[in-house]
């Protein structure tokens, strides 16, 4: 059995829960993730900051429980005061990782605020509190949905870089080389800060379709071909799901991935299913 190398970051993305069976199944999660000693725990941050006070709750508990926790924070929607709010009362908390966001509109808000870009907002952060904040960025390996081209994407996210930003958190993908690739341009580029790959278990498929079309991910024709036959068979999707992405995950790792950061979808079996293959203590 293999032990983690210091240099690498695994870490577990969890969302606020809204009921209290949600919370009650999150405490579990938790207990069972934290047995494998991550770097952190993330916390997403809903549009237009609609699951702010929630966010902030789940975000202490995880911290005062002895791994330290990484909020998201988008900016759209945002005021520079209310930003601000947020850095301090983190600050005050012992928080000092964020994951640092545009976020999308909140429905029938027609303006950004005060914030359009993330890297607007990696730079008052940095303004704001120096270099107190580890700040996680996000990258799209196979292109942000709603960029023009690729060309601009990787401008955008290079300012994210320039701005400040201590590492970087993918969306998730399955196709390894769309990240090999990116890798490639960012090298190019001067852009040497951890690119941590985004990983997503596959446990429903429906959902994952909705998911990815989304946010822009691809589903390989293969898998999901695979997938589609496999119809509504829980169990044989899960399987398939756990060898799919182990294999994509030890891929990623042999060949120089810094770690690896698992959406787990507020659920611990898939992501331990994964990790035991992989070997890890």
């Amino acid at each position: 059995m293999k032990s983690q190398t210091p240099s690498q970051h695994f870490s577990f993305e969890f969302y606020p829960p809204k009921t209290d069976e949600g919370s009650a199944n999150l405490v579990l999660v938790h207990e069972q993730l934290k047995a494998l000693n991550p770097e952190f725990f993330s916390v997403t941050f809903g549009a237009g900051g609609s699951t702010r006070d929630k966010t902030f709750d789940t975000v202490v508990k995880i911290q005062q429980n002895g791994v330290p926790a990484a909020p998201h924070l988008s900016c759209v929607a945002s005021t520079k005061e209310n930003i601000r709010d947020i850095l301090q009362a983190y600050k005050n908390n012992g928080i000092a990782k964020i994951v640092a966001l545009r976020g999308d509109l909140p429905s029938g808000m027609m303006s950004a605020g005060e914030f359009r870009y993330a890297n607007e907002l990696v730079e008052f952060i940095r303004s704001e509190t120096g270099d107190f904040f580890d700040i996680h960025v996000a990258a799209y390996p196979e292109i942000h949905p709603q960029a023009n081209n690729a060309t601009a994407d990787f401008k955008n996210f290079k300012r994210k870089v320039e701005a400040g930003a201590n590492a970087v958190i993918t969306q998730y993908f399955y196709n390894a080389e769309s990240y090999f690739y990116f890798l490639d341009e960012c090298e190019k580029n001067g852009i040497n800060i951890p690119i941590v790959p985004g990983i997503m278990p596959i446990t429903n498929y429906s959902q994952l379709f909705r998911f990815s079309d989304m946010c822009g991910a691809d589903i390989p024709r293969w898998l999901r071909k695979r997938l589609e036959c496999l119809g509504d068979d829980k169990a044989a999707i899960c399987a398939l799901g756990e060898e799919v992405v182990t294999a994509l995950c030890q891929r990623l790792l042999d060949n120089g991935a810094p770690g690896l950061h698992f959406y787990t979808m507020n659920q611990s079996a898939p992501t331990l299913a994964i990790w035991k293959n992989l070997n890890f203590r």
